[in-house]
Parts: structure tokens; C-alpha cells; sequence
């Protein structure tokens, strides 16, 4: 017998998943069959999806709403989709995406080809992406540093006072945090100073 789930998922609890749900719903997928998780999709290590794999079987239709609902990671999602249509033998559906449906595959393997080709394709256009917005981000830091701006926290002067009070903190007359309140400056910094000067 063939089982229908759908997966959604929300990278933070503070996002809504009704939209996806909705969808789902509509395809339709039992509400006891639907799968959330709130977790970033930059790997597939999810309480919810884990248990989906694990109950998934031969001629069941998982069911999502959008590609990225799968995950962000592209190589990771070319291969859960080998191991959901190639190893389990599920299909897949992407509502968003009818060349994603690989349910047509039983009657020929051009469904299967078309989902896997388009596949890659979204895979290669977003490692390009991900691969375009580093190089802009390199370009864009060289051309800042040769017009001067300066990256990370400003540097503090040290004031004069930092000596006195390093001298009364090593005699242990004084806290560390004392003397960082006494010159305005945080902990942290009044330590780093303390073993740089």
C-alpha cells in the first residue's frame, strides 16, 4: 500500500509553517502523515526528518512544498533524493516544481531523468550563487581596505592611568574588574593589556 507523507520545514521557531502545511494539506497528506521541523537547512541531521527516512518506503510519495524545504545544502539534497528514489524507491513530489515529481517514472524513465537533470541543474545554479556572492564579498573587502576602512573593533589608546592600576592588580591590591571600571574599559580588554604592554 502506497503511503503519502509531506515534509516541512522552518529554519527558526519563530517562522510559520502554515503556508507549507496548507499545501500539503491540499495535496492531499494526511495531517498525521506531515512531518516540521525547525531547524536551518544546512544538513539533514533533524529529529523529524530522521523519523520520515526511517519509516519511508518502496512506492511512498513524499511530498514537499519547495525544494528549499528539503534543505539549503544542494549537495546534500542530490543525495537524499538518490537515497529516497534510488534506494528506498519512494518518489518524490515538489509542489512548487512540477518537473520535480519522479511518480511518472513507472510508466518510463523520462520523469526520472527529467527530476534528476533539473536537479542538478537548481544545484549547480546555486553552488555558482553561493560561489558569486564569496567573490563579491572578497572584491568588495580588498576595494574598502584600499580606500582606507579599517575592519574589526577600533583600537582603544591606552591610557596613562593602565600602568598604575596594572601595577596595584600584579600586588593584588585591586580586582581586575576594578581596575577595567576604573578606566572605562571592559575586563577583557584591561587583561589583554595587562600581558601586551
Amino acid at each position: 500500500m502506497t503511503n503519502i507523507y509531506g515534509y516541512a520545514r522552518v529554519s527558526s521557531k519563530d517562522q510559520n509553517e502554515a503556508r507549507q502545511i496548507i499545501a500539503l494539506s491540499q495535496f492531499p497528506v494526511k495531517k498525521e502523515n506531515i512531518y516540521i521541523d525547525k531547524f536551518s537547512g544546512k544538513d539533514f541531521d533533524r529529529p523529524k526528518y530522521s523519523e520520515l527516512i526511517k519509516i519511508l518506503k518502496e512506492q511512498d510519495i513524499l511530498v514537499i512544498k519547495e525544494i528549499d524545504s528539503l534543505g539549503r545544502n544542494y549537495e546534500e539534497i542530490l543525495e537524499q533524493w538518490r537515497v529516497i528514489t534510488k534506494e528506498i524507491k519512494a518518489d518524490i513530489v515538489v509542489l512548487d516544481m512540477p518537473l520535480l515529481d519522479t511518480r511518472t517514472r513507472k510508466e518510463n524513465l523520462t520523469g526520472t531523468f527529467i527530476a534528476d537533470l533539473v536537479l542538478q541543474i537548481l544545484s549547480y545554479v546555486a553552488e555558482t550563487e553561493r560561489q558569486s556572492i564569496k567573490q563579491r564579498q572578497r572584491e568588495g573587502i580588498e576595494a574598502a581596505k584600499k580606500r582606507g576602512v579599517k575592519f574589526g573593533r577600533p583600537c582603544i589608546p591606552v591610557p596613562e592611568e593602565f600602568y598604575d592600576l596594572k601595577e596595584k592588580w600584579l600586588n593584588k591590591k585591586i580586582t581586575s574588574r576594578e581596575a577595567a571600571t576604573t578606566i572605562n574599559v571592559s575586563q577583557d580588554t584591561f587583561l589583554r593589556w595587562v600581558h601586551l604592554k
